[in-house]
């Protein structure tokens, strides 16, 4: 009696799906399930984008295999979990997730990018791309929609600012030359002035950092970078801000890709440090990938943090990009998210064992994009704050909605047009300005009165 009456059921939830796919308002509106806590997930790839002018239109074969897949599931997860049938029958969601960023098109190159921009008196190309379009996304069908956000851990205060964050990038190459004390001081207090208050300052780049540091002369056979700095910018850098209530954030440019003309390339070469293929996310800028999985690789970067959190005591936060993580147009077409999961997980534990009181943030894609295209679910890697990438205008509606989700936004100097309606929106906790095509100071100067609410 009870097989029947499960039976039942069964054949009752299939036939509401299916009349559900049928007659929705819009098909690419259709519910999405999730296999978390005992609702259900469609395991089968998404169908291709119909053809056919009609909102109503599903195809019928993916229907079918729906289906097939959601009754199955149904079992197993009963099965497993113990649940009763009716409490796993799948809920409507309500609408899609915004759409992710599509490349800009202004003419420049494949992804928006120039061959170079200046960073003061030097030039470096090798930065975060706009968010790549591999492929063209069909108005007529909204993209599969993501899980809402996972918690994560609260906005930590932190006691030298209680005020959103206004923020501005600074390269490696701003403290090289051996730029001294003076100047050093001189520049925290020019950004201060100018209205921001917290400086993410380069500290690593293409496979070596900007301080000594034993971890990388034991590993990567370079005690830092090749460039000319004094030992002490950055107790002179955190000394300045942190009298002049601001904050400043470890920036980790570039993160786990280099170029040839990293000190370490030749060593990663011969030891087979690299992931096989050439990362071509910029057009003419060609960049290598340090493979996480490998021993030294897998060592280097936990290592590496909690020696500059212990070296650094009073940093604020340590914050990574897009560039941890793995083109999806490498060649081989590898998943490589579970990998890059484990690691970053170890390495934030890392630092939180080093140090604590220091917040792992991230500026990376939107979570869909993250993942889909950079092999990179941030939302599983246990971060303090995320700050979206919002470096396209052809989207930058989409992406604030995302921003409004997390810690914050970051926009390039190409669109700080957009600074004072962000400074007035109390859902925009936090802001970082990129100087993308000009030099900081410049940016700094163009973004001043744009910061100050009337």
């Amino acid at each position: 009696m009870f097989k029947s009456f499960l039976g039942f059921l069964v054949t009752g939830a299939a036939l509401g799906i299916f009349f559900q796919y049928l007659f929705a308002d819009n098909f690419g509106k259709s519910p999405f399930f999730s296999l978390n806590k005992g609702s259900l997930t469609r395991s089968t790839p998404e169908p291709p984008p119909s053809t056919d002018s009609s909102p109503r239109s599903p195809n019928v074969e993916w229907i079918g295999r729906d289906l097939k897949v959601l009754v199955q599931n149904t079992f197993d997860t009963a099965r497993e979990t113990g649940a009763g049938i009716v409490d796993l029958l799948p809920k409507k969601v309500d609408s899609a997730a915004p759409s992710p960023s599509p490349t800009p098109t202004d003419g420049r190159d494949t992804y928006g990018q120039p061959a170079s921009r200046s960073l003061g008196k030097e030039s470096d190309p090798t930065r975060s791309p706009v968010s790549p379009s591999p492929e063209p996304i069909d108005t007529k069908v909204a993209p599969k929609p993501i899980a809402s956000p996972r918690s994560t851990p609260a906005d930590r205060p932190i006691s030298r600012q209680k005020q959103p964050i206004r923020g501005i990038y600074l390269s490696r190459y701003q403290i090289t030359n051996n730029a001294d004390e003076q100047t050093i001081r001189e520049r925290v207090r020019f950004y201060r002035s100018r209205g921001f208050n917290t400086i993410v300052q380069g500290v690593w780049g293409n496979g070596c950092t900007m301080y000594d540091s034993e971890v990388s002369a034991r590993i990567l056979g370079y005690r830092s970078c090749p460039n000319e700095f004094n030992d002490r910018w950055l107790d002179w850098l955190l000394d300045e801000a942190h009298k002049q209530g601001m904050q400043v954030h470890a920036y980790f440019e570039k993160g786990i890709k280099i170029d040839k003309n990293s000190p370490i390339y030749e060593r990663a070469i011969a030891r087979k440090w690299l992931v096989p293929g050439v990362d071509r996310t910029y057009a003419g800028i060609e960049h290598y990938v340090l493979d996480v999985e490998v021993p030294e690789i897998a060592r280097l970067f936990p290592e590496i943090v909690a020696e500059f959190v212990r070296k650094y005591p009073t940093i604020d936060a340590v914050q990574w990009d897009d560039y941890l993580g793995y083109h999806a147009e490498l060649p081989g077409q590898v998943d490589r998210t579970e990998k890059l999961t484990r690691f970053a997980r170890k390495m934030i534990a890392s630092m939180k064992k080093a140090n604590p009181s220091v917040s792992f943030d991230i500026c990376h894609h939107n979570p869909y994009w993250a993942k889909k295209y950079f092999d990179a679910d941030w939302q599983k890697w246990g971060i303090d704050r995320v700050f979206i990438q919002a470096y396209n205008d052809d989207n930058y509606r989409q992406e604030l909605e995302y921003a409004r989700q997390y810690s914050g936004i970051a926009i390039t100097d190409r669109q700080l047009q957009h600074l004072p309606e962000l400074v007035k929106n109390p859902k925009i906790k936090n802001i970082f300005v990129f100087p993308f095509s000009s030099d900081p100071e410049n940016v700094a100067n163009l973004a001043s009165t744009k910061l100050k609410t009337p």
